[in-house]
């Protein structure tokens, strides 16, 4: 199992609108296509952060959902076009994680 560290930083007084589009079109499209979206967090202390986790079954099954989803006409033209310039593109960072074998809370 693979998880997957989203950090994005968000343009100054854009937070709100950006969670907006996070919670109410992005993640619920993204569950439709099969997309496992574990969690997303606002920093306290840093205004402009956000963060969100998913979970795929393997490298290969994160590559599907991702054709999946990123290759899709409602991404490409909707969504993508949503995000407009939201985002501080050259800050996103993503880290790939592995569970430690008894970390998963049950």
């Amino acid at each position: 199992m693979i998880f997957e560290l989203r950090e994005y930083r968000i343009k100054r007084g854009m937070r709100p609108a950006w969670v907006k589009l996070m919670d109410e079109v992005i993640i619920p499209f993204q569950k439709k296509m099969g997309m496992v979206i574990i969690a997303s967090f606002i920093a306290q202390e840093e205004e402009d952060l956000y963060i969100w986790i998913r979970r795929f079954a393997s490298k290969e099954e994160r590559k599907r959902q991702y054709n999946k989803v990123y290759g899709n006409d409602y991404w490409t033209n909707e969504i993508r076009n949503a995000m407009g310039d939201m985002l501080v593109k050259s800050k996103t960072r993503v880290t790939l994680m592995m569970a430690t074998p008894k970390s998963l809370i049950k």
